[in-house]
C-alpha cells in the first residue's frame, strides 16, 4: 500500500525527510496552503521512520519557524501511538504506556509552541485535536482545541475525524454524541465513519439489514456528489465506503465503490481486519466483484 496516496509531492517529501534533507522539505511544505493539503502532508511527515532522531537540528537551524515545530509535533503524536501499541489500555504494559506519554508530551510541547507563536496554524490545532485522547483532556479543552479549527476552516477533515473518534464511546463520549456530530457535520462522510465504529463497536450484525443499506448508499451518494475540497489523501475516504458496504453486505455498491478506487487500497480502515489491510482489501474486492 503507497502511504503517499500515489501523490508526487507526497513522494517528494518522504524521500526528502528520509534523507534528512530539510531544504527540499521546508520547500515543499511552504508551497502549499489550503489547510487539508497541509494536513495531508502534515501526515506524510508523520509517517517518516527515523525523524525523531535529527528533526532538533532543523529547529535550532531555523529557529524564527514554526514549521520544524509543527513537523516534530505532528510526528510526535504518531512517535507516541507507535510507543503505545494498538491494544486497549488494559492490554498496554506499563512500560508502553510511560513511554506513550513521554512522546506525547514531547509531541504537545511542541504544538504548544506552534499556536502561541502562531496562533492561526490550523493544523497545530487540529494535532491537538487528535492527541486529545492520548493525553486525556476534558471535553471542555477538547472542544476547544477544534473550534479553534473549524473557526479558521469549518469544514477541516482531520479535525472533524479526529474529533468523532474522540466522542466515540471507547473514548470520551457515546454512541449518540459520535452519531449527533456524524449528523451535524459539513463533512457526509463522517457518517461513513460513524458507522465503521459502530461495526467495530458492536459487531456486524448492527449493519446487516436493509435500512442500514439503504442509508449508506444515500450517504454514499452525498459523499460522491460532495463540492468541497478534496486533499490528495480522500482516496482513504472512498476506501472507508467500501468497506463499510462489504460489512454490510451490500457487495453490488462494494463493486461500484472498488472500480472507483482501482488498485488505490489504503491501510485505514482495512486494517481493522484481521489478516492484514492489503490482503483483506484484495479479498473483498474479489468477493464484491463475485457478489455484485
Amino acid at each position: 500500500m503507497d502511504p503517499t496516496c500515489g501523490d508526487r509531492t507526497a513522494a517528494r517529501l518522504r524521500d526528502a525527510l528520509t534523507r534528512r534533507d530539510r531544504h527540499t522539505a521546508a520547500t515543499l511544505l511552504a508551497a502549499v496552503h489550503h489547510p487539508d493539503d497541509r494536513a495531508f502532508y502534515l501526515g506524510i511527515c508523520a509517517g517518516v521512520d527515523g525523524l525523531q532522531e535529527w528533526i532538533d537540528e532543523w529547529i535550532a537551524a531555523e529557529p524564527d519557524s514554526t514549521l520544524p515545530l509543527l513537523v516534530k509535533g505532528v510526528h510526535g503524536v504518531d512517535w507516541a501511538w507507535d510507543a503505545r501499541g494498538g491494544g486497549r489500555a488494559s492490554e498496554t504494559s506499563p512500560e508502553r504506556s510511560r513511554e506513550f506519554h513521554r512522546r506525547l508530551e514531547i509531541a504537545e510541547n511542541c504544538l504548544d509552541q506552534v499556536v502561541e507563536r502562531d496562533p492561526g496554524d490550523t493544523e497545530a490545532w487540529a494535532t491537538l485535536v487528535t492527541s486529545a485522547r492520548g493525553s486525556q483532556v476534558g471535553r471542555e479543552e477538547a472542544e476547544r482545541r477544534f473550534r479553534n479549527v473549524v473557526t479558521r476552516h469549518p469544514a477541516h477533515r482531520a479535525a472533524h475525524e479526529s474529533m468523532l473518534q474522540y466522542l466515540c464511546g471507547k473514548w470520551f463520549g457515546s454512541d449518540e454524541e459520535m452519531w449527533t456530530f456524524a449528523r451535524d457535520a459539513p463533512l457526509p462522510h463522517l457518517m461513513i465513519d460513524a458507522h465503521i465504529e459502530t461495526w467495530i463497536a458492536h459487531g456486524r450484525s448492527a449493519l446487516d439489514n436493509d435500512e442500514t443499506r439503504e442509508t449508506l448508499r444515500e450517504i454514499a451518494a452525498k459523499v460522491h456528489s460532495y463540492e468541497g475540497h478534496r486533499d490528495p489523501g480522500w482516496i482513504v475516504v472512498e476506501n472507508a465506503m467500501a468497506l463499510i458496504f462489504c460489512i454490510a453486505d451490500d457487495y453490488a455498491s462494494a463493486a461500484r465503490q472498488f472500480d472507483r478506487i482501482g488498485d488505490r487500497a489504503t491501510d485505514w480502515p482495512w486494517f481493522h481486519l484481521e489478516g492484514g489491510a492489503d490482503k483483506q482489501f484484495r479479498f473483498f474486492r474479489k468477493v464484491a466483484f463475485k457478489e455484485g
